[in-house]
């Protein structure tokens, strides 16, 4: 699995906590926690905060504003788009899905506790506020979904399969993963190893959904009219 050999170095840990590192690197999942992913964790979590973002990101996170999105411009392929274009929306929902699928297994074998539940000190959203585990919090369970994250993976593979169903876009959907990629750290809910992970495995899924629809398309589907 990609990231499980990363190991940690000599990183200097932000001042803001003092961690018993290598007890936290233990018990986080059966891998080690490498020393610059936790690093970028508390930078991005609990060190690089603005007030906008803690407007924005719980936006940019959200699956149902992401579905709403999709709703809309399925809407307008189905009016304006023709058979194709619905065709090419029906595609990435399947790249979608099955990343969503892929990012659930994969969280059954690792069970990485996520920061939230995990660490002193980590900001999360809980019911709307924002919220902020005290010094004295000690981590309560055994086993998590961090690894990897469904959200990155999502939208990776949502955003690769618009940049080649629709070349015109150029390189501007991956964007997209990007910044959810961020929210999804500044949230409390993944380490960026978390993200990167399902970064590549949307990758991957992208790949593989785009290879069986050219495939199907060279078969079965007449060619386009010039």
């Amino acid at each position: 699995m990609i990231f499980i050999a990363l190991t940690s170095g000599s990183v200097a840990l932000p001042a803001k906590a003092d961690y018993n590192y290598e007890k936290f690197r233990e018990n986080t999942m059966f891998f080690a926690t490498p020393a610059l992913d936790l690093q970028l964790f508390l930078l991005i979590n609990q060190q690089w905060r603005l007030g906008i973002f803690d407007t924005i990101m719980p936006i940019l996170s959200s699956m149902g504003v992401l579905a709403l999105c999709m709703g809309a411009l399925f809407c307008l392929a189905i009016w304006k788009g023709g058979k194709r274009q619905i065709i090419f929306f029906l595609i990435l929902l399947t790249g979608m899905a099955l990343s969503d699928f892929t990012t659930k297994t994969m969280k059954a074998q690792v069970y990485r506790v996520r920061p939230l539940n995990t660490l002193a000190g980590t900001h999360y959203v809980e019911n709307g506020a924002w919220q902020t585990r005290p010094t004295t919090f000690v981590r309560t369970k055994e086993r998590g979904t961090s690894y990897p994250s469904a959200h990155a993976s999502t939208t990776m593979c949502l955003a690769v399969l618009a940049i080649l169903l629709w070349p015109m876009l150029k390189l501007w959907p991956l964007i997209l993963p990007m910044l959810v990629g961020y929210s999804r750290v500044y949230l409390g809910k993944h380490y960026p190893t978390d993200v990167l992970a399902g970064w590549l495995c949307g990758l991957v899924v992208a790949g593989v959904v785009w290879l069986v629809w050219k495939e199907i398309e060279r078969r079965y589907l007449p060619p386009k009219r010039t």
